[in-house]
């Protein structure tokens, strides 16, 4: 018997999550719920989906910082937002979040079961769906699934799971500032709350890691009073 295929949905407003829950199930899909993003994030990290459903606005988290923190993790599995948002700006974001799809609210369930069923196919299949488990700066190479930093001699240096994961997020947002909130909430999940000199000590290892002159950063800066910033020309 072929194992049923596994959706998280975290939506906030019960009668929805039910309606859509129910109607899932009826597809043949197996769904796991939760009604805030940190309870989201927590199932997340237990189970492994072949699609994740998320309301934007959910209490504790939001819908787009819990897909910013799957995408840390988790560059494959399929994501879709259900909003109220429905500006050409909103959809961008969440596009920008690492979304493949997204659905405006009041929405025909019809229309949500096609497209689930599309997304689960391709998650299934692989397309369009690329992988991002390495990266280089200068003559180093990082590789984020096993946590290891390739020195240019071939020499290899292992990496914590926060510095991947902090790594991963300055990377995918280069050239732009990253705010100390935004790393706290994707990459400490609220679970621990470093303080700032934690942060700018993860940002001096990089430092030693990569820059050239560490004293003089090109890749790694601190913004005062922002957060940190990742440049590169890629």
């Amino acid at each position: 018997m072929q194992s049923k295929k596994r959706i998280l949905l975290a939506e906030d407003e019960e009668h929805l999550l039910e309606a859509i829950k129910l109607n899932l199930e009826l597809e043949g899909y197996k769904v796991s719920t939760a009604n805030n993003g940190k309870k989201a994030l927590q199932i997340f990290k237990e189970e492994r989906f072949n699609l994740v459903i998320l309301d934007v606005m959910m209490p504790e988290i939001d819908g787009f910082v819990v897909a910013e923190t799957i995408r840390l993790e988790n560059s494959e599995v399929p994501i879709m937002f259900l909003t109220a948002k429905n500006t050409n700006e909103d959809k961008i974001a969440g596009l920008k979040k690492g979304a493949d799809d997204y659905l405006t609210k009041p929405f025909n369930l019809e229309e949500l079961i096609l497209r689930v069923n599309n997304l689960v196919k391709r998650s299934l299949k692989g397309d369009d769906l690329k992988e991002f488990n390495s990266y280089k700066i200068g003559d180093k190479t990082i590789h984020f699934n096993s946590f290891e930093l390739v020195n240019g001699d071939e020499s290899i240096t292992p990496l914590t799971k926060k510095e991947t994961m902090l790594l991963k997020l300055l990377i995918e947002r280069r050239n732009d500032a990253v705010s100390r909130e935004q790393i706290l909430e994707t990459v400490w999940n609220y679970d621990v709350y470093p303080s700032t000199r934690t942060i700018d000590n993860f940002i001096l290892t990089f430092r030693k890691y990569f820059e050239p002159d560490p004293k003089n950063p090109v890749y790694f800066h601190s913004i005062r009073g922002v957060g940190y910033k990742f440049t590169d020309q890629h």
